[in-house]
């Protein structure tokens, strides 16, 4: 029995996402980023952002939504704009019914590589290998995604 997971990297500029197949194997089913323009009110990049939310819920139907926990910020002023996007990503799932998870960097780190500290590029290389990539996903934020999902599979599967 499979579950379809989707891992959301949550941000107002850009969010990533990455939803897997996860079965006796993981399999990728699609990656990428919503991007937002600064230029746009913060109104209408949280709308875009739950629009293309929802049209990725409608097309894959995952079961789980896998969201990085915000735990810390180097800056206050990026805080509360990654805040309310990832308010409306918990409403997104919620509202569609779907197991909510929340991991911390450190969680999601460890899931993939062991290591609790790694680096980015660790994190994108592991991800390509437990997934049978041909590359490295990208950018960061899809990339990123994709280990939440693949976390959640390792954490939360019966």
């Amino acid at each position: 029995m499979s579950i379809i997971i989707l891992g959301i990297d949550p941000g107002t500029a850009t969010t990533g996402f990455g939803v897997i197949s996860a079965g006796q194997a993981l399999k990728c089913l699609n990656y990428g980023i919503i991007q937002t323009s600064p230029s746009l009110s913060a109104a209408v990049r949280l709308e875009k952002l739950s629009s293309e939310l929802e049209k990725l819920i409608k097309k894959y139907r995952p079961e789980a939504l896998a969201v990085e926990n915000l735990y810390f910020f180097k800056n206050l002023k990026t805080a509360m704009p990654v805040s309310q996007a990832k308010g409306v990503i918990l409403l997104a799932a919620a509202k569609r019914g779907l197991l909510i998870k929340e991991f911390s960097p450190p969680q999601v780190k460890i899931a993939v590589t062991g290591y609790g500290k790694a680096e980015k590029r660790q994190v994108q290389k592991m991800v390509q290998a437990i997934l049978g990539l041909e590359k490295e996903p990208q950018p960061d934020d899809a990339a990123d995604a994709l280990a939440i999902a693949i976390c959640y599979s390792r954490h939360c599967r019966p």
